[in-house]
């Protein structure tokens, strides 16, 4: 018998459709996959009734009605207004022990009831730079979504960041294996991993920034052979102090850093997806010599080139099912 795993899937007003179609259809896919627990999804809000979602308003059970959760996934627009109630409603969830999980702006309104604190969190990007100012105690990141180490807290962007959220929440329930079949089950050639950071619109850098949009194309342009600082900013049309400034601001990063970052996280999915050599990768991802791949890599994601096609492999030959 399948041990059952409820899930209030808690609406806020304005939250994404698309957010929560992502949780939905993850749940669904989960199911269809393995036997030893069985996820059920509940629409649930504050007081029930109808809540926006999107351009549709959803039918939702008020929260009284139910006792007992495995999970709480929090979907909300911006400039949503919980109530008190359903503040300290979230906080005696977390004393229960439920997991909590902001999507969207989510994240927000578990700030705002205090369930953040110390933790590493994220949020749409847009959002990102308010809730730094209201919430100087959530370390808040720019990657697409952050899971803590037991699992008790879990926070993404918005749109189709759920999947990745989802996926990875489950595959740490269930196994690896589970997860890359959850992956391929959704249609997804990968699922975007925790180190992967938030891009902004492109438009919406260009309204805002259009030199570090320019800056953002050069940099993904010339990831085999990168430029130096000195020459993006000058291509770009602005001094070095003048870029670091715009990627301090947007991208809470320096330009070398965040450079070294997409070089890396490109190597990671070629380490993940193709059959290339370990060295092909690294020469190909803008790096002298194997030995400086390898460095680079295990500083960023403390395992080796190696190291990471080994546990892929390890993982694809598993048995689903198999946690060891």
């Amino acid at each position: 018998m399948a041990e059952l795993r409820p899930c209030a899937v808690l609406l806020l007003p304005g939250c994404s459709l698309l957010a929560l179609a992502g949780v939905l259809e993850a749940l669904q896919a989960v199911n269809d996959l393995q036997l030893d627990a069985r996820y059920v999804a509940e629409l649930r809000s504050a007081d029930g009734g109808l809540v926006k979602c999107g351009s549709l308003a959803l039918p939702t059970i008020a929260l009284a009605d139910q006792a007992a959760w495995h999970a709480v996934l929090l979907l909300s627009g911006e400039g949503a207004m919980p109530s008190l109630a359903l503040l300290q409603w979230l906080r005696e969830q977390a004393t229960a022990g439920v997991a909590l999980a902001g999507i969207d702006g989510g994240s927000a309104v578990l700030a705002e009831a205090g369930l953040l604190a110390a933790e590493r969190a994220t949020v749409n990007a847009h959002l990102a730079e308010a809730l730094q100012d209201e919430f100087p105690d959530v370390v808040w990141s720019g990657n697409v979504w952050e899971i803590n180490a037991d699992a008790s807290r879990l926070s993404c962007a918005g749109g189709s960041a759920s999947l990745d959220l989802m996926i990875a929440w489950l595959g740490r329930s269930h196994g690896e294996r589970l997860a890359q079949d959850l992956t391929l089950k959704l249609g997804l050639e990968r699922a975007r991993g925790r180190d992967e950071r938030q891009r902004r619109p492109v438009a919406e850098q260009r309204g805002g920034s259009p030199k570090l949009a320019e800056a953002l194309s050069l940099m993904e342009a010339n990831l085999a052979e990168p430029l130096p600082t000195e020459d993006v900013a000058r291509l770009v049309g602005v001094s070095r102090r003048q870029l670091e400034r715009l990627f301090k601001q947007h991208l809470d990063a320096l330009p070398s850093r965040y450079y070294l970052e997409l070089r890396l996280n490109r190597a990671r999915r070629l380490l993940q997806q193709s059959g290339q050599s370990i060295l092909q990768i690294g020469l190909s991802c803008g790096f002298s010599s194997g030995p400086h791949f390898s460095n680079a890599y295990k500083a960023h994601f403390d395992k080796t080139p190696r190291d990471e096609r080994s546990q892929r492999a390890i993982a694809w030959r598993r048995p689903a099912g198999d946690p060891t």
